[in-house]
């Protein structure tokens, strides 16, 4: 797909709303999130991953059974390390992430940012892990979050790691 003189990628995202949470953004604004991360890194192959939004109850037990931690997160990745041999007509699959909402809420009051804001950061940020980003070393901790700056700047959210307050 080109647009504005660019190959950008065609992505796919089924996303998956299991939260009766009110802040959860509407897909169009998610699926341009994750597009961002593509589109920023040259990713130009024709994808598909899926979003899905639980409560604590779900994220705690993903926790619980693939990190061996027992408490919720804000957003688990799973890549999916297939696809990479397909067809170009055949979409690679790129994985899945789990977003808990509750989480974000909470997160966003006592970081004092925009809860939109921190949804999007959390969409970027599972969406590169799918792309093979981490954050186990200060280098590679600094490299996805100079990537995230970059893609959040480019849709208008502000740095998710300028330096905030915490509420108490």
């Amino acid at each position: 797909m080109l647009i504005a003189g660019k190959m950008t990628a065609q992505l796919i995202v089924d996303i998956q709303v299991v939260s009766e949470s009110a802040t959860i953004p509407v897909d169009k604004i998610i699926e341009s999130w994750a597009a961002a991360v593509l589109d920023q890194l040259g990713f130009s192959d024709f994808a598909e991953m899926s979003i899905r939004i639980v409560d604590e109850d779900e994220i705690r037990a993903l926790n619980r059974v693939y990190r061996e931690i027992d408490k919720p997160t804000n957003v688990l990745s799973f890549p999916s390390g297939i696809g990479d041999d397909l067809p170009d007509d055949v979409p690679r699959s790129l994985g899945d992430v789990v977003i808990c909402a509750p989480v974000v809420e909470r997160e966003a009051a006592v970081q004092f940012k925009a809860v939109g804001d921190h949804w999007a950061h959390l969409v970027v940020h599972g969406t590169l892990h799918l792309l093979g980003f981490d954050h186990s070393s200060e280098s590679d901790a600094a490299e996805m979050e100079a990537a995230e700056r970059d893609i959040l700047a480019s849709k208008g959210v502000v740095d998710p790691y300028v330096h905030r307050p915490e509420k108490t």
